[in-house]
């Protein structure tokens, strides 16, 4: 077996995710003059929070949104076409 070498040790692995244009295109206009270099970073930087919200959850109760965020999403995601 080979050594690894140290510039290896640090490199993050990365996969695919497929999104909607639609969607990809409506995150375009949203990081447009922010600073953010793309929408693989934006949505990443998205679920990052979402993920240590839940990790920070104190009350132990896993509902990540209220119901009205949840009725708020529902509706994003119906006029993006999704039912």
């Amino acid at each position: 077996m080979g050594k690894i070498k140290k510039e290896d040790v640090n490199k993050i692995k990365y996969g695919t995710i497929s999104l909607p244009l639609v969607l990809v295109n409506k995150v375009k206009q949203r990081i447009k003059g922010t600073g953010m270099p793309s929408v693989s970073a934006y949505v990443a930087f998205v679920l990052r929070n979402i993920l240590s919200k839940e990790a920070k959850n104190i009350d132990g109760n896993k509902n990540l949104f209220s119901e009205r965020d949840k009725k708020s999403l529902k509706s994003r995601l119906k006029y993006l076409g999704y039912e």
